[in-house]
């Protein structure tokens, strides 16, 4: 099977870097990066480095490039871009995509796998989530720092998702944390209940996980903040479990003192934000439901100030 990833950040970096170690050397499968700029070049000079908490290793992929064009089709594609580069980077992909392509984002939000079918028609889209806190340490280096490095992938049907069995298999094999299911929606909006409030708040105060969990007031305004993503779920009729918040909660005492999410980092360093896919589009979806959310609306203020 001829795998792409696209976007060899922190998550397309771990995930592709343990598909390349077990794969691309064996001809079982090929693993193209499609990567760009000076991480790319040193990928391609070098391999990509790995530095993980289950230990350290290079990991090279049969092709690494910004064309790819130069790849022929795809069977299986892993978006693991920024959102607001999915439409641009989709695009791209075009000529790579046939009507036997599966393609699953690992991004943040829950709308990606409706933005990806409106860009490739062609192909067969299966929602994907992942659980990992990595980042670019430097061109060719990926550093993974915390998170429980799972990877969840699926359709909301019972029959449709049994066809994805053969890439679970896949995924295991390269000794990935996976699990292919046929509640993707509520996977989704679980990671969500975390991501968006928690993503928000620290971009918006400049804190890091353990500090906003430190300050009563922040940590009350994010308990308030994953109460109106669940508000917003149930409207839209995604099931979460009833003790969703305060397992969400819990989940996050449980990351590093000193973490950050990457919208936090990414507004550090002054680089574009997925704002669009998390703050924004919850209060849109709150005002489309019915359902206020004040504490959002607040920190997005905030933060387009």
């Amino acid at each position: 099977m001829r795998i792409a990833i696209v976007g060899i950040g922190g998550v397309g970096g771990y995930f592709g870097g343990k598909l390349a170690r077990e794969y691309a050397a064996s001809g079982q499968h090929e693993i193209i990066f499609i990567a760009r700029g000076e991480h790319l070049r040193a990928i391609q000079q070098n391999g990509l480095q790995l530095f993980t908490r289950e230990g350290n290793y290079v990991a090279w992929p049969n092709i690494a490039t910004d064309n790819p064009a130069v790849a022929s089709i795809f069977e299986l594609v892993f978006f693991c871009v920024k959102s607001y580069s999915l439409e641009s980077s989709a695009r791209s992909l075009k000529a790579n995509i046939s009507k036997n392509t599966v393609v699953i984002p690992l991004l943040n939000g829950v709308d990606s796998a409706e933005r990806l079918r409106a860009e490739l028609p062609e192909a067969t889209i299966v929602a994907g989530s992942v659980y990992i806190i990595t980042h670019i340490e430097k061109p060719g280096v990926v550093h993974q720092e915390d998170g429980a490095c799972k990877l969840t992938f699926g359709t909301d049907d019972t029959e449709s998702t049994k066809q994805y069995s053969n890439i679970l298999d896949i995924l295991l094999k390269a000794k990935i944390d996976a699990k292919l299911t046929d509640k993707i929606s509520e996977v989704l909006w679980s990671k969500y209940l975390l991501m968006c409030p928690l993503a928000s708040l620290t971009s918006a105060t400049g804190k890091t996980y353990g500090a906003i969990l430190e300050d009563s007031t922040l940590k009350k305004k994010a308990r308030g903040m994953m109460q109106e993503v669940a508000a917003v779920a149930k409207a839209r009729h995604i099931d979460l479990p009833e003790n969703a918040v305060d397992k969400t909660m819990e989940m996050v005492a449980r990351f590093g003192q000193n973490s950050k999410t990457s919208m936090q980092l990414d507004l550090e360093k002054g680089n574009q934000t997925e704002i669009d896919t998390l703050t924004t589009f919850l209060c849109q979806a709150g005002r489309e439901s019915g359902v206020p959310t004040p504490l959002h609306d607040d920190v997005l203020r905030q933060l387009i100030a």
